[in-house]
């Protein structure tokens, strides 16, 4: 690529990583999971942080706007599968709640406890995050402040992701945007196999195990 002159620009990335690091505004859990991300047990140990899209529209003036969109998903450490996830226009509360409330149906007849694992963000500390864990007897975890690798496997997603349909590619409406995600969501949990799991997709190994255990 040099030779010719060539630069690569799918795998780059476009901008600062979002925070959302507020300080301390509520209560900080300790770390349960400290980096033991492997589990044999489906819906064991999820985790879950939120990370910022981009896509453009244009004013009455036609001139191009720049718009962000924020992704909540909530991700099986068992085989990296995405449970639920929901975009919004804006980091809110709703969007981050309404996602755990989807993952708390579906974890909900795990054998064993659930731990669910995110970072520091304000989303996490807040009253509503903590009450539905502890109705629900979930253990919450915290990433330490500051270290992005006690939460590498919901950064590999975000950095697989990125890389497969959002770097190179120009959205030109929120609900573009959004069919993108969802379809390569899709792709991912059904399709998108990996050495890991012995050649297969994360829905197939977790069907696989299940009937296995049966």
């Amino acid at each position: 690529m040099n030779k010719p002159n060539l630069t690569c620009t799918k795998f780059t990335r476009k901008s600062r990583k979002y925070s959302s690091y507020k300080g301390t505004v509520g209560k900080v859990a300790d770390n349960r999971i400290n980096r033991r991300f492997d589990t044999h047990i489906p819906y064991q140990k999820i985790t879950t942080d939120t990370t910022e899209f981009k896509y453009y529209t244009k004013d009455s003036s036609g001139k191009t706007v720049i718009e962000k969109a924020y992704l909540d998903p909530f991700l099986d450490m068992f085989n990296g599968e995405v449970l639920s996830d929901r975009l919004s226009k804006k980091p809110n509360a709703k969007a981050i709640l309404d996602a755990l409330d989807d993952t708390i149906i579906i974890t909900k007849h795990c054998p064993y406890r659930t731990t669910i694992h995110t970072d520091q963000g304000w989303g996490y500390q807040m009253k509503g995050f903590s009450k539905r864990l502890k109705k629900n007897k979930i253990f919450q975890s915290m990433s330490r402040r500051g270290n992005c690798l006690d939460n590498s496997p919901m950064e590999n997603f975000f950095g697989l992701m990125k890389q497969e349909m959002y770097y190179g590619v120009v959205y030109e409406s929120f609900e573009d945007l959004k069919l993108a995600i969802d379809e390569y969501i899709y792709y991912y949990n059904h399709k998108r196999i990996k050495a890991k799991l012995t050649g297969m997709s994360p829905v197939e190994h977790r069907k696989q195990t299940s009937q296995l255990s049966a």
